[in-house]
């Protein structure tokens, strides 16, 4: 079908050897530009990730958290992984799920199990989930479809979900249709690596996931099929990182440039070690957390409005340092274990790999509280109808914390009242008030509307946005 993609890999490769040649003053004028807002080209992006200078770097940093807090403010959206199935046809060498890993357990939640794992995460407090599927025939777009409308028709006491996103294979056009019927917030596909010999390394070309045109141009007839927002990802130790961070600007330009609109967010997992896995072990590839920390701020100053996921794959000390540098959400308390969340154990026999926080949602909102973050829980802009191309003018206009802040801070006061412990309780409502204060110096209208409102939930009343 795709004879010929938008990745050159020759390109990529002369575009970062060109970038060494980079000077002190061209590298500032491109942190400017990245200052103002405005989406980096491949080839400015390519000298920001050869630097080494230190001096450089920290410019670099610093300039990463003035877009995070220019764009996002202080807000970080929490939401939780929920593995629906862990059965798969492929034979990836990196993946605990693939099919020769006879260590693996290999189930598929129930609509009961299913229903039961929901109401477990709507009475610790979410109301975001991302569903994750391995590739099989089961896992068809009418399965996903159903297990979406029984996630969506669960609700135990005063807890719901309201967003449902979907990690799963690629599919055709009509298969994205039918999720789109469902109520898909976003379909999220990891290229894996855009480098084309390692893809074929990888993923044997016998498989369904060895066609890389196929999977690279999943998003493409996800677009297509009338979903708004896409996410794309790499997963970071399969090869040089710093040709997989100009694969995802890439992806996003080519997306930009064909429907309007790059990805709705942008993740960039590093592999973990994984039941009976050997390449792990073997990768020549993985990721400092020093140039970890050169991915994230990078690609935040490449892609100003873009979402950047960092996972609960990273140890609590990582996400500490990294989410300043430009991360708009986070998981807590996940169990990436099939029926994980009832036993709320390490289960690696069922696990496609390995987190590094382990924390519970509630531990994890009480630091974010210390660190002077805003917990938000919303999705106000998906049920608004502020997604896709209306979202990013919305953002680019800088008015999207017109409505974020406000809403983060209503779901906020939700799960407060609602399961916090005495402690979050208390450290979130003092972060509450420093957060109205700041809205009422810009104004007091404002203000008020968000306390009339706060009033209302304090009476009972939930789900409500602007």
């Amino acid at each position: 079908m795709y004879r010929e993609d938008f990745i050159n890999d020759d390109e990529i490769f002369q575009l970062l050897e060109n970038g060494k040649k980079s000077d002190e003053a061209e590298i500032k004028e491109i942190i400017a530009k990245s200052l103002s807002k405005t989406r980096l080209e491949p080839e400015e992006t390519a000298k920001l990730l050869q630097v080494e200078d230190e001096k450089l770097l920290e410019d670099i940093f610093e300039a990463a958290r003035k877009i995070k807090q220019d764009i996002y403010g202080d807000r970080i959206v929490f939401f939780a992984p929920l593995y629906i199935g862990n059965k798969c046809i492929n034979n990836c060498l990196y993946c605990g799920f693939r099919r020769s890993n006879n260590s693996i357990v290999r189930k598929t939640l129930t609509k009961e199990e299913l229903k039961e794992q929901v109401r477990i995460l709507e009475n610790k407090g979410h109301k975001r989930l991302i569903l994750v599927y391995g590739e099989h025939p089961d896992y068809d777009a009418e399965f996903i479809a159903d297990t979406m409308n029984t996630v969506y028709s669960t609700k135990e006491n005063k807890g719901e979900i309201r967003r449902v996103n979907i990690n799963a294979a690629p599919l055709d056009i009509e298969g994205y249709k039918i999720l789109k019927k469902a109520g898909i917030g976003t379909f999220q596909i990891f290229q894996e690596t855009y480098h084309h010999k390692t893809y074929e390394k990888l993923h044997p070309p016998t498989d369904l996931k060895g066609d890389y045109t196929w999977r690279l141009y999943g998003l493409d007839r996800a677009m297509e099929a009338g979903i708004d927002d896409v996410g794309i990802g790499a997963l970071f130790g399969l090869y040089n990182w710093k040709f997989e961070v100009m694969g995802l600007l890439k992806h996003t330009i080519h997306l930009e440039e064909k429907f309007g609109v790059g990805p709705h967010t942008i993740s960039f997992p590093r592999i973990e070690p994984a039941i009976d896995t050997k390449f792990y072990n073997q990768t020549k590839y993985r990721v400092s957390d020093k140039d970890f920390k050169k991915i994230v701020a990078i690609l935040r100053l490449s892609v100003p409005y873009t979402g950047m996921i960092l996972t609960a794959r990273e140890t609590s000390q990582v996400r500490r340092e990294i989410i300043p540098l430009g991360i708009s959400q986070i998981d807590a308390g996940s169990n990436i274990g099939i029926g994980g969340y009832t036993l709320e154990d390490h289960m690696p026999e069922k696990e496609q790999f390995q987190l590094g926080d382990n924390r519970s949602l509630d531990e994890v909102i009480n630091e974010m509280n210390d660190c002077g973050f805003l917990t938000s829980f919303c999705t106000a802009c998906y049920r608004s109808k502020r997604t896709g191309k209306d979202f990013m003018c919305v953002a680019k206009l800088g008015n999207i914390q017109n409505y974020c802040e406000a809403n983060g801070i209503l779901t906020f006061k939700e799960y407060l009242l609602d399961y916090a412990s005495t402690t979050t309780k208390n450290s979130g409502e003092k972060l509450i008030q420093r957060e109205l204060e700041k809205i009422g110096e810009k104004s007091l209208k404002k203000k008020n509307d968000i306390e009339e409102k706060l009033e209302l939930i304090e009476k009972g009343i939930r789900d409500i946005y602007l």
